[in-house]
């Protein structure tokens, strides 16, 4: 039963929606002249972001909310700077900067999956199948998942993290895109593989799972994060509530992408 002070909220309205979209707008424009051409950092400094290059894992959360700036804008300036970011992911990927880890939905279904629904843009085709080959690239076939960072013949690396299931989009939408069933057999996979490891009895989750790199045969679930083995990340454990939106093509609710 839900506490009395959940069950007293009013529904939010159209005008509640409105005006808080029209202040994450004002807010993603007054960003724009520092970050049209890099990215903001990985967290802030004295509540401020300082300007980064593409070399980090939440690179492609920035460019994500240009692209939902100009979605419900139109205006040119969000376009502008998305796609000189788009051009970024694409050397990122082609040249393989930083890209040896199972982020590369979070990277670049943002941007590049986001940039080419909204424009048609080739390029952000291009670099978006190129990350989804090599996220694909990490899948073990001993023990059925993708591996989360580092190098694939390192036994120490013989792991999945609960985060990836909400890197399993860019697989889908690969295979809605190509016509190329391979993608979603891996993303669907590795979902079977972390249901299955992940979730404890008490519906908490572990953050990352090990596999004998050997037989594939699940070993012990540990943390990397949370506070303890024992413990629920709560980032983690949202992302596995999360984790049935991983199964629908890229984008259910919103026109780019589903992440709710």
């Amino acid at each position: 039963m839900l506490p009395e002070n959940f069950t007293n909220i009013s529904e939010i309205t159209d005008e509640e929606v409105a005006s808080a979209l029209a202040a994450a707008v004002r807010q993603t424009r007054s960003c724009l002249p520092q970050f049209s051409e890099q990215f903001k950092d990985i967290f802030s400094h004295n509540n401020f972001y300082s300007p980064a290059p593409n070399t980090q894992w939440t690179n492609g959360f920035w460019t994500g909310e240009l692209w939902l700036a100009y979605e419900n804008t139109q205006e040119e300036c969000f376009r502008h700077a998305a796609l000189k970011q788009t051009s970024s992911f694409l050397e990122r990927i082609e040249k393989g900067i930083e890209t040896d880890t199972h982020d590369l939905g979070f990277l670049y279904s943002l941007s590049c999956v986001a940039g080419y629904k909204l424009t048609g843009d080739a390029s952000a085709r291009k670099a978006a199948l190129l990350a989804a080959d090599k996220l694909a690239s990490r899948f073990h076939e001993k023990g059925q998942f993708l591996q989360a960072w580092g190098s694939m013949d390192d036994k120490k690396n013989y792991r999945l993290i609960i985060d990836c299931l909400l890197n399993l989009p860019l697989l889908y939408w690969a295979s809605e895109e190509t016509g190329d069933s391979h993608y979603a057999k891996i993303a669907k996979a590795h979902l079977t593989t972390a249901l299955k490891v992940v979730i404890r009895p008490d519906y908490s989750t572990f953050h990352t799972y090990y596999f004998d790199p050997e037989t594939g045969v699940p070993t012990h679930g540990v943390t990397h994060q949370g506070y303890s083995a024992d413990s629920a990340w709560a980032r983690g454990q949202s992302w596995g509530g999360l984790r049935h939106c991983s199964q629908l093509p890229l984008y259910q609710k919103s026109r780019i992408y589903c992440f709710i």
